[in-house]
């Protein structure tokens, strides 16, 4: 089913008009969990189509080619964590969106994220029920190999190389990083209480990850595979994401279902320190950033928005309704 959802909840025109900046162009996708849908938000046209899928999304992910959107999550039957079984499902669409996927693959256990290799031909899921990353060749449309990692991981991301996955283990404390070509774990960082999700500087020199309980974002020296520092941020810190110029790192705080936190917390990584906050929506989770670096989206749980954030103005100058429950969020141009 698609269905075209009303205008944005929210336009600051007068905003944008003032700015020097191009409005937003591109596309944002959303996986709803709550919802049982992917939205598809046209930036240009301010409008929203959202498509059901038969799985809980947790996680989408436009391929770096820019091709397709991967999409995974639970069987809404199968129950939360899973039993180890193919409980989860890998849902590959082309794009445009469409009403169904192309193909979908079963995912053993409890997938968390999903992203490609630079080449955008091979998907790494992260399997929290087997403490795993798991691997599919997307041409072939088979499973190739399953990566040891720490306990429970869930947000991983590719190294600007192309080389390493990192990726952050919530249940240990600590982030693994991959070997890409080798397919195994090389290294495993102890960085801090119930890590989530892990993001880049775009050198590569540094990374970060969402130390989610001890409400603070951790630096990462990837030379030396060693925590180098954290920031205090809001509470519950999910995901975050870098700038292009790597000057800012926008971090979403969630804070919890019952008091949750509408901020996102901008750091500068090189100092350290936090430049400013911004409320966005109740539930802030998921983060992207256009390829020019003048927006941030952020997916809002508990408001199933998408809030606009201006990146040098550090305001937000649009929000749009997605489906219940917005978890991941991923940015096309």
């Amino acid at each position: 089913m698609r269905t075209l959802l009303s205008a944005p909840l929210l336009l600051a025109c007068s905003l944008l008009a003032a700015s020097a900046q191009a409005a937003p162009s591109g596309t944002v996708f959303t996986a709803n969990e709550r919802g049982n849908s992917i939205s598809q938000l046209d930036l240009a046209a301010g409008s929203v189509a959202t498509v059901a899928v038969d799985i809980a999304p947790h996680n989408v992910q436009v391929t770096p080619d820019g091709k397709r959107l991967l999409a995974v999550g639970m069987n809404p039957h199968a129950g939360h964590h899973g039993d180890g079984q193919a409980a989860g499902e890998l849902l590959v669409f082309e794009l445009p969106l469409g009403a169904r996927p192309t193909f979908r693959l079963p995912v053993a256990g409890h997938p968390g994220h999903v992203i490609t290799d630079a080449a955008s031909n091979t998907a790494f899921v992260s399997d929290a029920s087997n403490n795993a990353v798991q691997v599919y060749d997307l041409a072939s449309r088979r499973h190739t190999a399953s990566i040891r990692t720490g306990a429970y991981p869930h947000g991983l991301r590719l190294s600007p190389d192309g080389k390493s996955i990192y990726v952050a283990n919530m249940q240990d404390n600590s982030v693994s990083v991959l070997d890409v070509a080798a397919r195994r774990e090389v290294a495993r960082i102890a960085v801090g209480k119930a890590p989530v999700q892990v993001g880049f500087a775009p050198d590569g020199k540094q990374a970060y990850v969402s130390l989610s309980a001890d409400n603070a974002l951790g630096l990462i020296d990837t030379a030396r595979r060693t925590l180098s520092g954290t920031v205090k941020v809001g509470r519950t810190p999910i995901q975050m994401m870098a700038t292009p110029d790597g000057r800012q790192v926008f971090v979403a705080n969630q804070g919890s279902r019952q008091q949750p936190d509408d901020r996102v917390t901008v750091v500068d990584p090189r100092a350290g320190s936090v430049i400013a906050e911004v409320s966005t929506g109740p539930g802030a989770h998921g983060v992207a950033i256009s390829s020019d670096g003048q927006y941030v989206f952020v997916s809002n749980i508990e408001s199933a928005t998408v809030a606009v954030i201006d990146s040098a103005q550090h305001k937000v100058v649009a929000s749009y309704p997605v489906g219940a429950g917005p978890n991941g969020i991923s940015y096309r141009d």
